[in-house]
């Protein structure tokens, strides 16, 4: 059975979120916010673009915060995206094809990365 955390907006399996390690309070349901990934700018505006042209709704939040982002530089800020749970596979097969990284993962190693 797959939970829900509210406070991290991840889905899993399991009695805690593998994040937080709060435990689950419900299920997940069809327009729960999902955590998708997590990427740098660049990567994070073409996954945008590329879930735009699917017709995936989602929407990214940056993780540093607008002043910190100004301080060490916007192109350093990283972003999370996130969409529903109903897009959540659909969306999780694009990360997977983009970036090679399992969602499961966090999917936050960039294809730079790779040797």
């Amino acid at each position: 059975m797959k939970m829900y955390c509210e406070k991290c907006h991840r889905v899993f399996e399991g009695e805690k979120c593998p994040d937080c390690r709060k435990k689950a309070k419900r299920e997940v349901e069809p327009d729960d916010v999902c955590l998708l990934t997590e990427k740098p700018q660049i990567w994070a505006d073409m996954l945008s673009d590329v879930l735009e042209q699917n017709g995936i709704p989602f929407y990214t939040k940056g993780v540093f915060g607008a002043g910190l982002a100004i301080k060490i530089g916007p192109m350093n800020e990283r972003f999370k995206v996130f969409v529903m749970y109903r897009d959540l596979e659909r969306a999780g097969d694009i990360v997977d094809e983009l970036f090679n990284t399992p969602v499961e993962n966090g999917g936050d190693d960039d294809p730079d990365d790779e040797e």
